[in-house]
Parts: C-alpha cells; structure tokens; sequence
C-alpha cells in the first residue's frame, strides 16, 4: 500500500486538476496499487467572508488581473489535456472552506476521504455550487457515508472550524508553499501544476525506493501502462 499525504485547498483549480489527475495516474498506470490519500487542509483565503469573495473583484484587487479569463486559461488547458471538464467561469465566488475541510477531515473515518474531498471540489467547480452552505455539504456528504445531520452538525461546529485553521497552520510548518502539494511515502514530496508524467514518475520513485530498487522490469512496465 502506497500512502499519500495531499495538501490542497477545495477552491483552487490546480487543486482540482491535481486531485483528478493523481486518480487517473493510478487507475492507467498503476491499476494494481493500493493507494492510501491522506487529506490535509490548507486555507487560502481563511477570512473569506460566509457570502463568498466575488472572483473578478479578488483577482483585481490581489493579483491586479482584469480579465479573468486570462487567469483561467492555464488551469483549464490543463484539464482539458487530462480529459477534464473544467470552466473557470461557472464559479463567481470564493467560499471559505473551513466547513468542508472539516467534513473531509471526519471522513477518514469512514474511508471515503479521498472521494468526498473530490466531490466537493467537483460540487465547487463543476457544479457552481456554494460549498460553504452546509446544505450542500450534506447533500455531498450523504453519498459518501455521513448521515445528514451528521455532517450539517460538523460543518456548524465552530471548534472544528479553528481545528482545521490549526490543521492548515501545521501544514505551513511542514513546508507546503504552494498546492497541491503531494508526498509521497513520507520520501518525495512534489507541488504546484504537475503533469501526468511527473506524478507518475514521483509514484515510480517511491515504490521503487521502498522495495530497495529491487523492482522487475515487467512490472515496472505494467505499472506505468506499458505493454510488456
């Protein structure tokens, strides 16, 4: 079982294109590894107010950008060269995100951590819908093993809210600058807009380096979707 540490935050693209990436590197290339993602909540915008930031007004006043879709069209490149649906434009707003991180967090419980976190990214960008409103986060949820009021009862909770700020304090200690940032078996550790390629080269690396370079050729072919 390989373990895999991922740092993101639910409202940014390269987020959402790294997520859907990292499952498409190891359902072609790595059909017979077990992958253990463990999520990690980091906040770009923890002062976001419940109404959300309107996204042409933030990119303005933060990145001095005017026109939107310029800002958008990289991440949507790169999605699309995956095979990814993803329009920058259906989402005007920046919700804040300490709900739905608390959610994913109570997730591990339940093992469906990984696929509740990609849901409500998918809920964010593909669905334009507000993912700090905690109807929504139930709706989302409730496919993923959490009962309703459940998961309205952890969204509402204030110290879980301050338990993921400090969640995404730690993780600014361990190192993580930028995301998504992946680790991989505590020994690679690779962020920002990777391609396919590097994420499976970084997968290689590690399984290799745990089985003491001792992997076969065939396997190795097999695992990166090789004939052999």
């Amino acid at each position: 079982m390989l373990r895999i540490d991922l740092y993101t935050e639910i409202t940014c693209p390269w987020c959402f294109v790294g997520q859907h990436r990292l499952d498409k590197v190891l359902q072609e290339r790595f059909p017979e590894l077990v992958a253990d993602i463990h999520h990690h909540p980091v906040l770009l915008l923890p002062d976001a107010p419940a109404a959300g930031l309107y996204i042409p007004d933030l990119l303005r006043a933060r990145y001095g950008v005017t026109d939107p879709k310029s800002a958008f069209a990289r991440p949507e490149a790169e999605a699309r060269a995956s095979g990814f649906d993803l329009d920058l434009g259906r989402q005007l707003y920046a919700y804040p995100t300490q709900a739905a991180h608390a959610i994913i967090l109570a997730a591990r419980e339940y093992g469906t951590q990984h696929q509740l976190a990609v849901a409500i990214t998918d809920a964010y960008f593909i669905a334009a819908r507000n993912i700090a409103d905690v109807d929504v986060l139930a709706d989302v949820a409730a496919v993923h093993e959490f009962g309703r009021d459940e998961a309205r009862a952890i969204a509402l909770d204030f110290s879980q809210h301050k338990r993921i700020e400090q969640e995404a304090v730690n993780s600014t200690v361990a190192g993580v600058r930028s995301v998504p940032h992946f680790v991989f078996e505590n020994r690679f550790a690779i962020n920002g807009g990777r391609s396919e390629d590097e994420i499976a080269h970084s997968i290689k690396e590690t399984v290799h380096a745990a089985m003491g370079g001792k992997l076969n050729g065939a396997w190795l072919s097999t695992s990166l979707g090789r004939p052999r």
